[in-house]
């Protein structure tokens, strides 16, 4: 039977229980969501849960309510393997995007990761403004962000593809890998270790369920074959969930991702831009777009070298979107203020 330090309870969480609302409850943590109902890990084994309606009524945001990777404090169905959610512990790290649709709404992808890794292929869907767009979202929730380059058993030269990684990675680890073969898989070991959580993010196909399977050490997740024609990838995970590490730590997969639209990232792009935002702290501005405002030390930096129009371009790109997110959420602020507001 397993733990629930397997699963990453420690003594930080323990005292964050007891010092909360957890007298009379248990610590479990949510490794998967389908439609409202949640599989959970607990001390005596697995739990399914659900949320009463009074929590799931009170909360504003849906953001508010359990994630995958979430600490909760559960109270047990006697006589069943089921138990009903009453608390949800602070969260050390929150990796989230905008949902689909029009409407400024939060999804949380999950919850107390230590890192995430941001998954590509070695191939002719390897993309540099995608790959910063997943950076720049990751580094805004607190895990440290690695870049791996899977499917290096199909690729006689991947020199291209891992300078062009590097020179976007802003700083993070970049590994060259296959998950087909095992080559270089054991690169991974830093970040795999016993308490640790970590995620996968990317787009379909890339490998992160054949990797997962690799280092579960069995073919647990269903894979397939990318499209010949464009190698493109097909889905296979279809909703996200947490695996425990057969030498200790904690995986989780999720499903390939379309699309990663912002949801809060000042601090995800500053770091992923990082030499565009050392550069800003020296322009005459303080809200320089680095455009056409005179004693702009960015485009300074572009005449030098020191800043590439890529990179540029990506950070205008990024940041005009991220501008115009922060827009929307304020006229939905102001069109509705908190009752009892002036």
């Amino acid at each position: 039977m397993t733990r629930l330090e397997d699963w990453g309870w420690d003594e930080r969480w323990a005292a964050e229980f007891s010092a909360g609302a957890g007298r009379g409850l248990l610590p479990a943590r949510v490794v998967s969501e389908h439609r409202g109902a949640y599989s959970l890990a607990a001390a005596d084994g697995e739990l399914r849960a659900r949320l009463p309606g009074a929590m799931r009524h009170r909360s504003v945001e849906r953001a508010s309510l359990p994630a995958v990777g979430d600490w909760i404090g559960v109270e047990a169905v006697p006589g069943e393997r089921a138990a009903v959610v009453r608390r949800v512990l602070p969260r050390r790290t929150k990796l989230s995007r905008k949902a689909s649709g029009e409407a400024p709404v939060e999804q949380i992808i999950a919850a107390n990761l230590d890192a995430v890794f941001v998954t590509t292929a070695l191939n002719q869907d390897f993309n540099a403004r995608r790959l910063e767009r997943f950076l720049t979202v990751c580094r805004e929730s607190g895990a440290e962000t690695v870049v791996l380059l899977n499917k290096l058993d199909a690729c006689p030269d991947p020199a291209p593809y891992l300078a062009e990684a590097a020179a976007v990675a802003a700083g993070a680890v970049v590994v060259c890998l296959s998950a087909k073969t095992g080559a270089r898989v054991e690169e991974l070991a830093p970040w795999l270790k016993a308490g640790r959580t970590v995620g996968f993010v990317g787009s379909s196909g890339v490998g992160k369920s054949t990797l997962i399977n690799r280092l579960l050490g069995t073919q647990f997740l269903r894979t397939r074959e990318t499209r010949a024609g464009d190698e493109q990838g097909r889905h296979t995970t279809t909703h996200r969930e947490l695996f425990l590490l057969p030498g200790g730590g904690v995986l989780l997969d999720t499903p390939g991702m379309r699309e990663m639209q912002f949801w809060e990232a000042e601090r995800g792009l500053a770091r992923s831009f990082e030499e565009i935002d050392a550069l800003a702290s020296s322009c005459r501005f303080k809200d320089c777009a680095h455009g056409a405002e005179p004693d702009c030390a960015v485009k300074a930096g572009l005449e030098s070298g020191a800043v590439t129009a890529a990179r540029l371009e990506a950070w205008r790109a990024l940041a005009k979107e991220l501008g115009a997110r922060r827009n929307v959420e304020m006229r939905k602020n102001w069109n509705n203020p908190p009752k009892g507001g002036a």
